[in-house]
Parts: C-alpha cells; sequence; structure tokens
C-alpha cells in the first residue's frame, strides 16, 4: 500500500492539466460563472478611470482652505454642480468651489474634497468650518489598476467577484477552458437503481448520484454510464467506448481483490499504465489509478462512504489540476480544530473519520457524526463538512485535543 501522501503525489504527478492551446473557448460574461480562466486579462483603462470624489461634498482647491476653522470659516463662490457620471464643465479658480457628489469626476483645478457636514451652504456660496488634509476624499485616477497591468492570471476560478472586475473591464467574452467530461458508472450485478423494487441481496446504487453531485459541483460535464454488470466483457467494452470521448472515468466497486473484481485486470488489457493499486487510508484502501494517452481512470471502492472519502481526498484534488485550474487551487484545505470527542484510529492506516467543522468562539472544533464509523454506513455522512484526521500509528486523539480536518464541500 501506498501512504496517503504518496498517493496524492503520484495521483497529481501523472495528471496532466488542460492544454491552453487546444482546450480554450470563448463564453459570454453572464455564462462564465465557476469557470477557469484560461488566459491572463489585462484592461485599457485606469482604476479609476479618472480622478473622482469618495464621499459627498465640496471639490476645492486646497490652498483655499488650508487655514480655515470654525471660528474662521472660509467662503467660496460655487460655479458648478457636478452629480456622477456627469463630466465637469468648469475649472476652479482661486476662491471657487463645486458641489460634487460621490463618483464624480473632479473638475480641473480641483484638488481635494471637503465632506458636506463640514460645510454649510447659503445660495452660490458654502462656508469650510474645518480644513482638510491635503488630497483628502480624492480617488486618484489609477490608484487602484493601471492601463496595462496584469488584472487578472490564468487558472483562477471566476467567482462573483472576479465577474466584477471583469465586467468593470469591458470584457463582454471571456476565455476559459472547456469543461471537463467525466464518466461515471458503479460496477456490480447486486446494484438497482433508486427507482427499481428492492430484492433480498440487492442494494441501491447510491454511489452514482453521489459523485454525479460532486462533479457538477465543481462545474464539470457528466457523462453517467449507469450500473455496469460484473462480466470482464461488458466491462471492457464499456471502458473502451468511453475512453473515446471522456477526459476522466470514475468507477465504483470491482477494484479489491475479490472473485468478481475485474477493473485491474481489464484496464491492463486495454492497455492502460497503473499507477495505484491500493492506499493506507480507513476508509478507502482499494484504490486503482491509471491513465491512458487522452484519459485518467479512477477505480473507486465500492463502499459508498469509501467512494465518498477517496474521492474528496485523492479524485477533487485532481480534477482541480486537469480542469486548467493553477496550482494555488489543486491541493486539499486542511484546517487544525479542536477535537469535540475521542477519535479513534485505525493503526497501520491514516483514518478519516466525518463530522462537521464549527466555528466556536474565533477557533475551529470539529464535531464528530454520531452513529457507527462503518465503510457501508451512508446515513451518518450526511451534513458532512470535514473529515478528522488519525495518523498512522496514532490509536487516539482525545477530546480537546488538536486534529488536522480535511474541508469538504
Amino acid at each position: 500500500m501506498l501512504s496517503v501522501e504518496e498517493a496524492e503525489s503520484t495521483i497529481l504527478n501523472v495528471v496532466p492539466s488542460l492544454n491552453p492551446q487546444a482546450n480554450v473557448e470563448m463564453v459570454n460574461l453572464s455564462n462564465a460563472l465557476g469557470r477557469v480562466l484560461a488566459a491572463p486579462v489585462t484592461s485599457d483603462h485606469d482604476f479609476p478611470h479618472w480622478d473622482n470624489s469618495a464621499m459627498d461634498g465640496y471639490a476645492v482647491r486646497y490652498a483655499d482652505v488650508a487655514d480655515c476653522s470654525p471660528d474662521s470659516p472660509k467662503v467660496l463662490e460655487i460655479i458648478e454642480e457636478i452629480p456622477a457620471g456627469y463630466p465637469p464643465k468648469k475649472t476652479l479658480a482661486p476662491g471657487q468651489t463645486a458641489r460634487i457628489f460621490t463618483g464624480a469626476c473632479l473638475p480641473t483645478g480641483a484638488d481635494t474634497i471637503v465632506i458636506q457636514e463640514e460645510t454649510q451652504r447659503q445660495g452660490n456660496q458654502v462656508k469650510i468650518f474645518a480644513a482638510p488634509e491635503p488630497k483628502a476624499f480624492v480617488r486618484h485616477q489609477g490608484v487602484f489598476y493601471q492601463a496595462g497591468a496584469a488584472l487578472l492570471e490564468a487558472g483562477i476560478p471566476l467567482g462573483a467577484a472576479e465577474i466584477a472586475v471583469l465586467a468593470a473591464a469591458q470584457c463582454p467574452q471571456v476565455p476559459v477552458f472547456r469543461r471537463l467530461r467525466v464518466a461515471i458508472f458503479s460496477t456490480g450485478d447486486e446494484l438497482v437503481t433508486p427507482d427499481q423494487a428492492l430484492q433480498l441481496g440487492q442494494l441501491v446504487d447510491s454511489n452514482l448520484y453521489a459523485l454525479t453531485a460532486l462533479v457538477q459541483g465543481m462545474g464539470m460535464e457528466v457523462l453517467p454510464l449507469g450500473i455496469v454488470a460484473d462480466h470482464p466483457e461488458v466491462l471492457q467494452d464499456t471502458i473502451a467506448r468511453t475512453l473515446l470521448n471522456a477526459d476522466v472515468i470514475l468507477s465504483t466497486g470491482g477494484v479489491s481483490v475479490g472473485d468478481y473484481d475485474y477493473v485491474e485486470r481489464v484496464l491492463t488489457s486495454l492497455g492502460a499504465e497503473l499507477h495505484i493499486r491500493s492506499v493506507a487510508i480507513k476508509p478507502g484502501k482499494p484504490l486503482t489509478v491509471a491513465t491512458f494517452a487522452e484519459c485518467v481512470y479512477f477505480g473507486l471502492p465500492g463502499n459508498p462512504v469509501s467512494a465518498l472519502v477517496t474521492c474528496w481526498r485523492f479524485v477533487q484534488p485532481a480534477l482541480r489540476k486537469l480542469s486548467g485550474l493553477s496550482e494555488g487551487y489543486w491541493k486539499p484545505v486542511f484546517i487544525q480544530a479542536r477535537s469535540r470527542q475521542d477519535l479513534h484510529g485505525g493503526g497501520k492506516r491514516e483514518t478519516y473519520l466525518w463530522g462537521q467543522l464549527r466555528i466556536v468562539k474565533g477557533g475551529y472544533e470539529f464535531e464528530l457524526a454520531t452513529g457507527s464509523h462503518n465503510s457501508a454506513n451512508l446515513v451518518n455522512l450526511a451534513g458532512t463538512t470535514g473529515l478528522a484526521v488519525v495518523p498512522i500509528g496514532q490509536s487516539l486523539i482525545a477530546q480537546g485535543e488538536a486534529v488536522q480536518v480535511l474541508q469538504v464541500s
């Protein structure tokens, strides 16, 4: 068995990123949420585009108001009113001011804003009762960003903030990596779909639905293949056909050492290079990772908890790399938390226990899910937001002690 760290390193080394020369498409900005930016973005505009006011008040020449006070206010002539969105039409001369509103462009000659709370207007004149700081409340052109510099780097996921930046930079279309195509199927003659009547000895296939939800939640295209029978010829035909149009194949079941576990044998016959057969992790010891010329294969355990744990721990990081995300977005996120219960480990394998991460008094705490922590017990996996890790060789993390928790979603 490989250690968890060795397995993670092996997977990320053999999994390629999408080639930006061949896997990029242009999408409208309104359809870019969740996509991965495929090329750096720059703008022809400075941000702000021009000097503008950060407050409602009066645009002044600092020299005119530098020595004013409540006892000795300065009286200035108002020559113009400048709402946001309207260009100034006049230039300030000594002793003059312009009424200005938040976001409005400064008139020529002005260098400082006096907020309206420090003033009193009387007709076309205004009294200034307090001397502002020089250049107060002025947002200068280019202070946030200068035209031509890197605005957004390639390989980042596009969320609300990034889309706001792209909109402000007037990028109505965005270069993004195409969506990964992930084929998913379950193996096992004992499996039935949720809409079928359950007979004695049969099991409902939940893995297909769980993995489909996880992959779709990552913004990828799912190719659902359903349940594949435990017959080498059927399995080989399914995989061979799927290799023609999938970037990744996820299967569950058939990767252990039982009489009906055919995945490794079939992959070898199809010319795959096998990299991983088992990992020292509990749950999820049987894990097959193989590569073809244009496709990566993950054979996950059939037990539903094992399937999800290995997917969270190993497959999600690989899918992130494959999708074109830059390196800082690949690896799992571990958080140090305080355990609210005793956590028992598995000795020779790194143990993952599911539960919920909570923030209590500014720090993280881990709440272990109630009930049996068994690889077949899918019921208490609901609501999981974290997997607490008990290292190899450690049998107990006591209540109140620190624990590393893999954040999952």
